[in-house]
């Protein structure tokens, strides 16, 4: 029976060659999900008390072993609530079938229309704003913060959330797909060191969101009248018009470099 079982592994079947193409593309999905996220960074971190749970068994240090076997084996139930909202996400991208992708990508070119209007408009009359487009991630945890809505993006009810002393003019807008679902949303500043003073509270509160979800962040500067882009705690700075679409369509501007949390010029 063994000599049966390794002559198998000898020679894979189409079987074999099936369950390692879902597997890897599982693994995939999975890890394109989680880049950009505060979830890799805990990935990592249990991917380290692995190796080092590997060499303290090896190395036979019981008292190591013994601290992190009960680390895994009592935080399964904290993974899973730190992980609940990338779970439904991954979920819900599963269940999204291709008819339906094609309709929401249509959707989205619309939204992303009026986004730049409103962008444009608002640095036209040197109004600050700052919109975070959420993605895969989603952004409940900070939507607690602000004034929930449930409104169609248009250039023209973004342009009037943002009016100088309205009620919600100061926080973030948060848009879930063509909708508007909070105004005035508190969003967590970088902890990381910006070398140009020049940029603002808007701004660190763009990379402070990007730091921890894969969303989108769009800041128009009150100061400079300019358009800045975050995303996966990058910046690119000095958009113009035809730039902002093309970052919202995906495609990263050719002539701009997005620049890091951390060295900022």
């Amino acid at each position: 029976m063994n000599e049966l079982r390794q002559l198998q592994l000898l020679h894979p079947g189409w079987r074999d060659a099936l369950e390692i193409a879902v597997v890897a593309y599982v693994l995939y999905r999975v890890l394109r999900l989680f880049h950009g996220t505060r979830t890799l960074q805990i990935l990592t971190g249990l991917g380290v008390l692995l190796a080092v749970l590997a060499v303290a068994w090896a190395l036979r240090l019981d008292l190591i072993t013994y601290l992190i076997g009960f680390v895994f084996q009592y935080g399964a139930i904290a993974l899973l609530v730190v992980f609940a909202p990338e779970i439904r996400a991954a979920l819900a991208h599963l269940g999204q079938a291709r008819f339906a992708r094609l309709f929401h990508q249509m959707e989205q070119r619309e939204v992303a229309e009026e986004i730049v209007e409103a962008v444009e408009r608002l640095s036209r009359s040197g109004i600050g704003a700052i919109v975070a487009i959420e993605r895969e991630v989603p952004l409940d945890a900070y939507l607690e913060s602000g004034s929930p809505m449930e409104a169609k993006v248009s250039a023209d009810l973004l342009a009037t959330i943002f009016t100088p002393y309205s009620p919600l003019h100061d926080g973030a807008v948060v848009i879930r797909g063509d909708l508007i679902v909070a105004a005035g949303v508190i969003l967590p500043l970088t902890q990381k060191s910006l070398a140009d003073r020049a940029l603002g509270t808007r701004h660190r509160a763009a990379l402070g969101l990007t730091d921890e979800t894969d969303a989108l962040v769009l800041v128009v500067s009150e100061e400079r009248s300019t358009v800045s882009i975050a995303e996966r705690g990058r910046l690119w700075r000095d958009l113009t018009t035809a730039e902002v679409r093309d970052v919202l369509a995906g495609r990263a501007p050719a002539r701009v470099v997005p620049e890091t949390a951390g060295a900022v010029s």
